[in-house]
């Protein structure tokens, strides 16, 4: 594993995509999809500047990131069952997929709680794929305008996975999609004050997300390698 090497290599790729789109590649953040690896590439990935990491599953999160590190984000990325939910809160300080009303509303009480503020991003299923978690593409929007105003929790924006085809340009569309819905909901109401971020693109994909518009890339496999 070359992590330095690695991390050059994305970055070259993601400043080319900007280039050719005429974008900034310092409004893209590189989230380090962590999930599988030990805590010992953690710190070496920090040590690289790495400063936001992405986990699946809420044990891992806090066996690699608590205590909290000074300036280091863990995002939940995969879905979070709901008896795990007060545990993510201690995890992690953002949820990047969120997909229903009621963990809205516990996520709520239990940052209330811990007396703390978290950042969640809601999942859409924007490839319509059954095995892939989220919102549908028809229910998003309404489900969204329905939402509480929030008190602990802040509205970030959204998540999608592109399309599992091989293809990326297979992704385009859905990823189109997410960026027009973020744009309309984005200050329609004072709760979406914040909603500016869109999680889209992966390894394979980053270049078409970028293209289309995503603030933040989950890259794991291309960073630390297989394990």
């Amino acid at each position: 594993m070359n992590l330095e090497s690695n991390k050059q290599i994305i970055l070259s790729r993601i400043s080319k995509a900007c280039e050719l789109t005429g974008r900034d590649p310092a409004a893209i953040r590189l989230v380090w999809v962590s999930k599988i690896q030990p805590v010992s590439a953690v710190e070496e990935a920090i040590a690289l500047g790495a400063r936001e990491f992405g986990e699946n599953r809420v044990q891992e999160a806090l066996e690699k990131f608590l205590p909290q590190r000074e300036g280091v984000i863990c995002r939940i990325i995969g879905p979070v069952q709901k008896n795990k939910l007060r545990k993510a809160v201690l995890a992690a300080q953002a949820i990047d997929s969120i997909a229903d009303l009621e963990s809205v509303l516990k996520l709520e009480a239990l940052c209330e709680e811990a007396n703390k503020n978290l950042e969640i991003l809601f999942q859409v299923n924007a490839s319509e794929e059954a095995t892939k978690s989220g919102l549908s593409m028809q229910e998003a929007a309404d489900f969204l305008h329905a939402l509480p105003e929030p008190k602990r929790l802040v509205y970030k924006g959204l998540m999608t996975i592109g399309k599992n085809t091989g293809n990326p340009e297979d992704s385009r569309v859905c990823f189109a999609f997410l960026r027009n819905l973020r744009d309309k909901i984005f200050n329609s109401h004072s709760k979406f004050s914040n909603f500016t971020e869109l999680s889209m693109g992966m390894t394979d994909d980053l270049e078409v997300a970028i293209a289309e518009g995503s603030t933040m890339l989950r890259v794991g496999t291309a960073l630390f390698g297989k394990r």
